[in-house]
């Protein structure tokens, strides 16, 4: 079968950097998928992007569908035939719907039963007849942001300027938003010119003669080889920062590295502000020495090639030196805070209009992380600094620097208060409050810091819960989730045996079902990243009094446990006990009500077992609690072998239910191993 490449780019205004890597791969994904569905063989996939462009090209695809010879089944054949030996109506609205007639039709055995049958050929189609579809595939991919432009009523990521659509040397004929398909693609925007294709095959080099290096990977490496190089020929660290390298690769089509330099007067300011301006609001590299001290240069990447490449390094130099004068300035201006008249101001600024200030978010903070600190038994000069570290931890967000870079709350805050003469923890602790600041971040390192990151983060989840702000499906405008996995985080890094459901209650709202599934799913997701089976994470978030800390442990313990020999048996007596018992209406045992000598020894190896995981839990020894608990096997099942539970006589039955209940309490304390899958 003969086989042609194919190419489809679209072509479009400037897209955003964020979007361009999810947005390529979706294009990809979207023809593999289209050419499987149509049975269209082919090669290897490559993907493309600039921030003009998304493209795709595919080697090697057949030039017409592959043939399809399959068997359908149809009805039994005692409906299929009358008791004429004819065919019935059935039979015969199978083989229409089938594109056959009744003479096609036949009989095959199946499982002792015969059905009739029909072969169906279906001869494939000309691969290009059919790839004029794409027009509704590009039509439809999804973008985080659309826009609409001029008279269209296509919402897009950004303006489609122009598509080339190339199925061998012929041009496949595409129309989207008033753009028609050509071979005709655009160069860099200032030092190329358009390029006519007459392949798939000449995209990338005839690209790259006009100043676009198309393949986002090759940009990067371009990239990095240069930071490299200019390191080592000025001896210089370039600290790096793959998020940054990543950014700054999808904001150009020829990368050239420069450099700069700012005056050393600057070096004055704190490092994080430097790196900040220069990295969030300019996209420029830091430069530092060897030893890691911050150097009054920088390193820029130009979309173009070495012409004038002075001129752009002085500009750069020119905005800079700009934005750096404001931030000292800032930084000036701020040392001449009070630290608790900025307190005060956060009564003007407004939290939420149904939750009040940051004054009021402040006041329920230092409430609760009071609580908190009573929970781990803190001493009393610890609780001093959490509450000054609590009461003070959001005072750096009216300082002229957070104002102007937002990205430096709480470390210009930690900055502020040590320069103020607050305590090294609490100063600290206004920093590491927002800690972790992503998913999977660090968390605080400090009690103090991580009491306050917790009361902070636990008051922000359940204050939206509480006004019904609740994050459903991708929506989650205030970061919830983030929130919560934050809490549980820092509940597992500090090995704390907090519940849930006690963290509910210092914020006073009580019982909340929903609030306590959101943090339950929260720690759902932890336990999936540690790669613990589905059915053990089950098991251990349905234990009684929900702790994440035992949970983890719990569910390392079961892991390992379910790889032993014993497990199957131990866990059926558990999971036995665990079923009968939700039949119980009390858990209140009369022992003067029993029979039999094994209801003695159950009871017997209960109240041993309790007592023993009392301690265990004390002493965080999760695998020793479950081996106590597997010595429960032999009595439970001698139990079930000479004990009725669903005895004729009612006081029985009752008192060996609310047995069973009282064992099954004791068990799902450590798991509801009633649901995990044993093998």
């Amino acid at each position: 079968m003969n086989k042609k490449d194919l190419l489809l780019e679209i072509g479009l205004e400037e897209v955003p950097a964020r979007f361009l890597d999810d947005s390529m791969n979706q294009l990809g994904e979207k023809i593999e998928s289209w050419l499987k569905d149509k049975k269209i063989a082919y090669g290897v996939v490559r993907l493309f992007n600039s921030p003009r462009r998304l493209a795709v090209f595919i080697e090697n695809i057949a030039e017409k569908q592959d043939d399809v010879k399959e068997e359908a089944k149809g009805p039994a054949k005692k409906i299929a035939l009358t008791e004429n030996g004819e065919w019935t109506k059935a039979a015969i609205g199978f083989s229409r719907g089938q594109g056959a007639s009744p003479e096609d039709l036949y009989f095959k055995d199946v499982k002792g039963t015969e059905y009739v049958f029909v072969e169906k050929f279906q001869k494939g189609q000309d691969t290009m007849a059919l790839l004029p579809e794409l027009s509704d595939l590009v039509k439809h991919l999804h973008f985080p942001k659309n826009m609409r432009w001029g008279s269209q009523d296509l919402k897009y990521i950004r303006p489609i300027k122009w598509i080339v659509a190339l199925f061998g040397n012929e041009v496949i004929p595409l129309s989207v938003a008033g753009v028609v398909s050509d071979r005709i693609t655009q160069g860099h925007r200032f030092l190329g010119k358009s390029v006519t294709l007459g392949s798939p095959f000449e995209y990338e080099e005839k690209l790259e003669s006009q100043f676009v290096i198309a393949d986002p990977k090759k940009r990067k490496q371009l990239i990095t080889d240069q930071l490299n190089e200019l390191a080592t020929e000025k001896s210089w660290s370039i600290p790096r920062d793959e998020e940054l390298l990543d950014e700054v690769s999808h904001l150009v089509e020829y990368p050239t590295v420069l450099s700069g330099s700012y005056e050393e007067e600057f070096l004055t300011i704190p490092e994080e502000v430097l790196v900040t301006t220069m990295k969030e609001h300019q996209r420029y590299f830091p430069v530092k020495d060897k030893n890691g001290t911050l150097l009054p240069f920088f390193v820029a990447v130009r979309n173009g090639d070495k012409h004038a490449l002075e001129n752009v390094v002085k500009g750069n130099e020119k905005v800079l030196r700009a934005r750096l004068s404001d931030a000292a300035f800032f930084y000036k201006e701020d040392q001449k805070l009070n630290i608790d008249e900025n307190v005060k101001k956060l009564e003007k600024i407004v939290f939420h209009e149904e939750l009040g200030s940051l004054g009021d978010k402040v006041r329920r903070s230092v409430a609760i992380a009071e609580r908190i600190a009573q929970e781990i038994d803190t001493d009393l000069e610890t609780v001093k600094l959490i509450k000054r570290a609590s009461h003070i931890s959001k005072f750096d967000l009216v300082t002229n620097m957070v104002y102007e870079f937002p990205e430096l709350q709480g470390i210009m805050g930690e900055k502020y208060a040590r320069m103020h003469g607050e305590h090294q923890e609490v100063a600290l602790a206004v920093n590491e409050h927002y800690m972790p600041r992503q998913a999977g971040g660090k968390t605080p390192t400090t009690v103090v810091g991580s009491i306050v990151a917790l009361a902070d983060k636990l008051d922000t989840v359940a204050s939206f819960f509480k006004i019904g702000v609740i994050p459903t499906g991708s929506q989650d405008p205030y970061g919830l989730r983030r929130q919560a996995s934050g809490i549980v985080q820092i509940l597992l890094d500090r090995n704390w045996d907090i519940s849930f459901e006690k963290l509910v209650s210092f914020t006073g709202q009580g019982e909340h079902s929903e609030l306590l599934e959101f943090f339950k799913q929260r720690l759902k997701y932890v336990l999936t990243e540690e790669n613990i089976r589905y059915d053990v994470i089950d098991a251990v978030l349905e234990s009684t009094d929900l702790e994440p800390y035992s949970a983890l442990k719990k569910a390392a313990v079961l892991e390992l446990e379910a790889k032993k020999q014993e497990f199957k048996e131990i866990a059926e007596a558990l999971a036995r006990v665990i079923s009968i018992s939700k039949k119980s209406e009390t858990t209140n045992i009369d022992t003067s009500l029993f029979e039999t000598s094994q209801e003695n020894e159950l009871f017997t190896a209960y109240q041993e077992c309790k007592q023993s995981i009392i301690e265990l839990y004390k002493e965080k020894d999760y695998q020793g609690a479950f081996t106590e608990l597997s010595k429960l096997k032999n009595p439970i099942d001698a139990y079930f072998d000479h004990t009725m539970v669903h005895a004729e006589d009612e006081r029985l039955k009752k008192n060996r239910l609310a047995q069973m209940a009282s064992l099954a309490a004791l068990i799902q304390s450590f798991a509801n191993i009633d649901v995990i899958i044993v093998k």
